[in-house]
């Protein structure tokens, strides 16, 4: 082994000054060995700042987001969450040519590493900004959000991203924080097929049964409510998801979602 001081004493060492001055030698570079041995094992980890100054030249410092949010917020965003849409943006699975580009030649467990940092920042959101919108419109968004339609087979949001929109870990992002332009772009998204998750595509089917005036209300509700101080994503589902959702996990989280076509 690289690190063990030889046993065997060559004639010429036998005697003499020779072994007096290299047995001390032979000390030293074993104990050098093993230091390097040590700083192997312990070498420090990523810097991820030099990797990452890509997303936060668009998504904002820290990953916070841009004043108008057309770059949403990825700070404190579920890790499998984010490492699933840096994989369909690389894959083709989500339309964004900036993004396609920057991903096309990193790998999965690279993507991960950025995907786990950004999951790890806990950072206030902004104050949202007042809904210039009706009451009536308001309102129909929050019935969409909380109780979903039960005559269009419309499972309600808080089903899948947690009674407190905050998400669920590690796979579904939260709803609140963003901007209204941004939900109803990602709405109008997945009715037109730019946007697209791994199949079965729960959210492409529910924004199939949407109408223009239920993403407007959809986009102006969720846009217009305050970021709770504490808004983490919940650790687990309460129920069995409404339908069948790919790219999440366990497939134990579909039972029973096959009811709900």
């Amino acid at each position: 082994m690289c690190c063990s001081i030889p046993s065997w004493r060559p004639k010429c060492l036998l005697s003499g000054v020779a072994e007096k001055f290299l047995r001390p030698l032979l000390h030293a570079a074993g104990a050098l060995c093993m230091l390097l041995a040590a700083s192997v094992a312990a070498a420090p980890a990523v810097d991820m700042a030099p990797r990452v100054q890509a997303c936060t030249a668009c998504h904002g410092k820290q990953g916070r987001a841009t004043p108008d949010g057309y770059f949403p917020r990825i700070a404190g965003k579920p890790a499998g969450y984010l490492h699933n849409q840096l994989l369909n943006f690389r894959d083709g699975r989500r339309s964004y040519p900036q993004m396609a580009y920057l991903l096309q030649h990193l790998t999965d467990d690279y993507l991960r590493e950025m995907a786990d940092y950004f999951a790890r920042l806990d950072l206030s959101y902004a104050p949202p900004v007042a809904a210039a919108v009706s009451a009536a419109t308001l309102a129909q968004g929050e019935t969409l959000v909380r109780w979903g339609d039960a005559s269009r087979q419309l499972p309600a949001c808080v089903q899948c991203h947690g009674d407190a929109l905050a998400g669920v870990a590690p796979f579904i992002p939260g709803l609140l924080g963003l901007s209204r332009d941004y939900v109803s772009a990602q709405l109008g998204a997945w009715q037109t097929g730019l946007r697209r998750a791994h199949a079965p595509d729960c959210m492409a089917r529910i924004a199939s049964k949407l109408t223009a005036d239920d993403v407007s209300s959809i986009a102006a509700w969720l846009s217009s409510r305050p970021v709770p101080l504490r808004f983490t994503p919940a650790p687990a589902f309460k129920a069995p998801l409404p339908i069948p959702c790919g790219g999440i996990g366990s497939p134990a989280l579909q039972a029973g979602a096959e009811q709900v076509q």
